[in-house]
């Protein structure tokens, strides 16, 4: 069975880390494009990064860019997304997505794509 279980979310000050740790059965997480998205309560869901399957080219949210890393552990078959200075505007519910049914080479930002969720892990970043 296919599943995906995130975990690592939490209540932490601005300024602090997290890392988030998304943990694939049923499948090789390597083998597929990977993404984590958040959602917000009132608001769309948005992609904060993506890892893809060939080669772990990545993508970024512009908000994310040079305080999230998204990494992988083939090993554990497990995707991480390391968050740190983080603000309140991170505070979110966090999903990773992965991507079975892939038709373009890179990952993508495109929430469509992703035919399999996890059920998410909270983020509350306190000011």
């Amino acid at each position: 069975q296919v599943q995906l279980g995130e975990s690592g979310g939490g209540l932490v000050h601005s300024g602090g880390s997290l890392r988030l740790s998304c943990t694939a059965s049923g499948f090789r997480a390597n083998d597929y494009h990977i993404a984590w998205f958040r959602r917000v309560p009132g608001k769309q869901r948005e992609a904060v990064s993506c890892i893809s399957s060939h080669d772990g080219t990545t993508y970024y949210h512009d908000s994310v860019k040079e305080r999230f890393t998204i990494s992988r552990d083939n090993a554990r078959n497990t995707v991480y997304l390391q968050m740190n200075s983080l603000e309140p505007d991170d505070t979110a519910a966090y999903y990773c997505a992965a991507d079975l049914r892939p038709m373009y080479r890179d990952c993508s930002a495109a929430e469509h794509l992703y035919t399999n969720w996890g059920q998410g892990t909270q983020v509350t970043v306190s000011s």
